[in-house]
């Protein structure tokens, strides 16, 4: 019953870490993807921007 628990706690663990790996990933990918770099620029700058 131990060594179940053991083997079940272990791949839920894998699982959660490939799975959260893969979101980061998706998203560092989107952050640094070229087509997105003018919206992000242009967002940057609202701050600077006077009204």
């Amino acid at each position: 019953m131990n060594s179940t628990y053991t083997l079940l706690a272990s791949i839920a663990q894998q699982v959660g870490i490939l799975f959260f790996m893969g979101i980061f990933i998706g998203v560092v990918a989107y952050a640094v993807w070229p087509k997105n770099r003018e919206k992000f620029s242009s967002a940057a700058e609202i701050p600077l921007k006077e009204d």
